[in-house]
């Protein structure tokens, strides 16, 4: 993955601007999966993405394509305009989609274990005990 470094830096970048906590990340090569913590009180998460949409896109040269409508609203074509934005509601439902965003190599077919994909946090929840290595598959 060629820019993960320029990710990497951006979410930090908006994690300084307005803190929130990453509980589960993977990056694939055309999306990410995210499940956040913020601050109580603060539901803010569509001026976070924007944060790091332009943080990313500021660090890439521009050289993609680019139809008039993005032009003239000074968006890149990397990104997509929307993101899917869910609400935990319970433990259960914390679980869930924390596995699902673990997951999420495996059923794009990028790797037959959770393990084996490396832009992952589930590697960081490994460390912690938090799952076991060869959790599904």
């Amino acid at each position: 993955m060629e820019h993960i470094d320029a990710l990497r830096e951006a979410f930090r970048d908006a994690q300084r601007a307005r803190p929130f906590e990453i509980t589960a990340i993977v990056v694939l090569p055309d999306h990410l999966h995210c499940v956040w913590q913020l601050p109580e009180g603060d539901s803010d998460y569509s001026n976070r993405w924007a944060q790091i949409k332009s943080g990313f896109s500021r660090r890439l040269r521009i050289d993609e394509y680019r139809s008039k409508t993005r032009l003239a609203k000074r968006e890149r074509g990397i990104w997509q305009r929307r993101f899917w934005e869910h609400v935990i509601t319970d433990d259960e439902d914390f679980i869930n989609h924390v596995n699902y965003v673990y997951i999420n190599p495996v059923k794009h077919g990028m790797v037959c274990r959770v393990s084996d994909w490396p832009y992952s946090s589930f590697h960081r929840d490994v460390a912690r005990g938090l799952y076991p290595a060869d959790w599904a598959g």
